[in-house]
């Protein structure tokens, strides 16, 4: 057997879309998970859409991610170059073009923008116009087209598709798929700019770089009886198509930039952790047979069978993102923790406590780190509160009890010198036990009164250990003058 060999074939336009990151995700795990080669190649042909430091977002996600490529612009394995521009530049695409003209399947076409827009027109799936060829220039003398060579007359080159019969061509998720070949219009291969058409370069770059399996989009569908024309044309061998389902928002439509979090470095910026990110990406077509969600990406590696992948479009659920966000800070080792949190942390805290110690109260009740600040913005000063707050039936606590607890309490938290949490809930617990109350009839006013706060990361102790004595005190004394108003 053929050793697999993927690529990733990216265009550099601005920030990876969710969608792309997924192709170049699933590509990386068919290739793995047979022990093949995952390949990087820059598709650069489009040059009015090129986004100055797009190539740089690229090579960044895919380390961020930990999709190594094994072959690529910056690691030759033989078969570069790996920047489209660089492979037109040496005259690639026009050789093999010319081969398809001398062999009748393909031909120079003149016709100017005045009369193709005379021609009939479709509209895709996409909203696309899409102009239907009549093949025109198909029909021209090799008298006629030279002269208009030799004349420097503006050309494209485009295949010569059959009109009548079928093509059929076959994808490993949604099985044999025929389509009328009069529905197959005579596509541009190599452009007015002489610059090779997305779809023209794919074939020859996939043939010539070895490439055995190609993962795209489903919206590729559609070009893929064109693409078996060229390899057909050419005697090549066509390769293991894979295509993925569509990925949605919540409302059912096609994941748009609008959205908010299309892209991979948007859902850096909301506070996502780049192994959620690839976890939950991978879950988008797929699904392993014991339906387990939580992935590393060795473990992806190990269970990824493409064959698996759903033909149903694939609903992004920024929800179960989240969970999955927080299953992942809960499980991150403490210092990486810290490091992703202490930003979010000093945004908020601009007082001289343990931070460190803020962060361990907070990793296993955020999702993702931007709740860090509504977790934490007490420390920093307590906000107004509803006196109500101390009311609570568990604890058969109101008003007039929390102020009675917190008069007697703060005499011994006055002559209390030792803040660690232990020694807090220590001389808390031995009041409650002195005094007949429960537990909760004293931490609960006293958790109030020192966080203004319904739900807090931690109990009373807890949060009056990063507090520090003076700023404790300080808080139970404005607690008891609010109650007594």
């Amino acid at each position: 057997m053929k050793k697999v060999r993927t690529r990733f074939a990216p265009s550099p336009t601005g920030r990876m879309h969710v969608g792309n990151l997924r192709t170049a995700l699933y590509a990386y795990l068919i290739a793995k998970h047979e022990g093949g080669d995952f390949m990087l190649r820059i598709e650069d042909t489009d040059q009015e859409r090129y986004v100055e430091g797009a190539l740089d977002i690229i090579y960044r996600t895919l380390e961020k991610t930990g999709l190594v490529h094994d072959e690529g612009p910056d690691k030759d394995g033989g078969v570069g170059p790996y920047v489209q521009s660089e492979r037109q530049a040496s005259g690639i695409y026009m050789k093999y073009a010319k081969q398809l003209i001398e062999q009748g399947d393909a031909y120079y076409c003149f016709c100017d923008k005045e009369r193709l827009e005379s021609l009939k027109t479709s509209v895709s799936e996409d909203g696309t116009q899409i102009v239907n060829y009549d093949k025109h220039c198909l029909h021209l003398s090799k008298e006629e087209i030279e002269a208009n060579l030799a004349a420097g007359k503006p050309y494209v080159v485009r295949i010569n598709m059959p009109t009548e019969g079928t093509t059929t061509f076959h994808d490993e998720i949604y099985g044999d798929i025929t389509v009328p070949n009069a529905e197959l219009d005579d596509m541009i291969l190599i452009k007015s700019d002489g610059y090779p058409t997305y779809n023209f370069a794919n074939v020859i770059d996939d043939h010539l770089m070895n490439i055995t399996h190609v993962v795209r989009g489903n919206e590729y569908l559609s070009s893929a009886p064109k693409y078996n024309r060229l390899y057909e044309a050419f005697g090549w061998e066509v390769p293991v198509y894979v295509h993925c389902p569509l990925i949605t928002d919540e409302n059912h439509k096609k994941l748009s930039k609008r959205c908010g979090h299309s892209s991979y470095e948007d859902l850096l910026d909301q506070g996502f952790v780049s192994e959620a990110i690839v976890n939950y990406v991978a879950l988008l077509g797929w699904c392993p047979q014991d339906n387990r969600e939580i992935f590393s990406l060795p473990e992806l590696v190990e269970a990824f069978d493409y064959h698996h992948m759903s033909k149903s479009p694939a609903v992004f659920d920024i929800n179960k993102l989240k969970w999955m966000n927080g299953e992942y800070l809960k499980a991150m080792d403490f210092d990486k923790f810290y490091e992703l949190a202490e930003p979010y942390i000093k945004k908020v805290i601009t007082k001289d406590y343990d931070l460190k110690k803020v962060a361990s109260l907070i990793k296993s009740r955020i999702e993702i780190l931007p709740d860090i600040k509504d977790q934490i913005d007490f420390f920093e000063a307590v906000p107004e509160y509803d006196t109500a707050m101390y009311c609570h039936k568990k604890m058969k606590t109101n008003e007039e009890t929390s102020l009675e607890v917190l008069k007697e309490i703060l005499p011994r938290l006055e002559a209390w010198d030792d803040y660690s949490n232990d020694a807090l809930f220590g001389l808390l617990k031995g009041f409650a036990e002195e005094k007949g109350y429960k537990n909760g009839y004293v931490m609960w006013p006293v958790r109030t009164a020192v966080s203004g706060k319904q739900n807090t990361p931690g109990g009373a102790t807890e949060i009056m250990e990063v507090l520090g004595k003076a700023e404790s005190v300080e808080r139970i004394k404005n607690a008891i003058e609010l109650l007594s108003r």
